[in-house]
């Protein structure tokens, strides 16, 4: 069973970074670990025509994992435009610290 997270509306899907097989389907995602509160802390948040292709090898991940990240958030949006204002909507409302765009 996997384990949900609720972002603002949005619900994704909490898999580990490691040992997870991603898919050629386009969303939403974010590098996530726990703070000291025993909450999730939203470090970077994204998204991706393809989560196989992205994920991976995805350059920010070494610098999330060094601030705490652990597990990776995601959500398939199909639509461009979908993910362009949720992607935008999360950012604002969250702040991310390796998030750059969008603040």
């Amino acid at each position: 069973m996997s384990t949900k997270m609720k972002w603002l509306t949005h619900e994704l899907t909490v898999y580990p970074h490691d040992g997870t097989t991603w898919h050629n389907v386009a969303g939403i995602y974010i590098f996530a670990g726990v703070n000291r509160q025993n909450l999730w802390d939203p470090l970077y948040i994204g998204q991706c025509g393809s989560f196989q292709d992205r994920i991976p090898s995805h350059e920010i991940w070494d610098e999330a994992q060094s601030l705490g990240a652990t597990h990776v958030h995601a959500m398939v949006v199909s639509k461009q435009a979908d993910r362009d204002k949720i992607e935008k909507e999360l950012i604002q409302a969250y702040q991310p610290p390796l998030n750059t765009q969008l603040k």
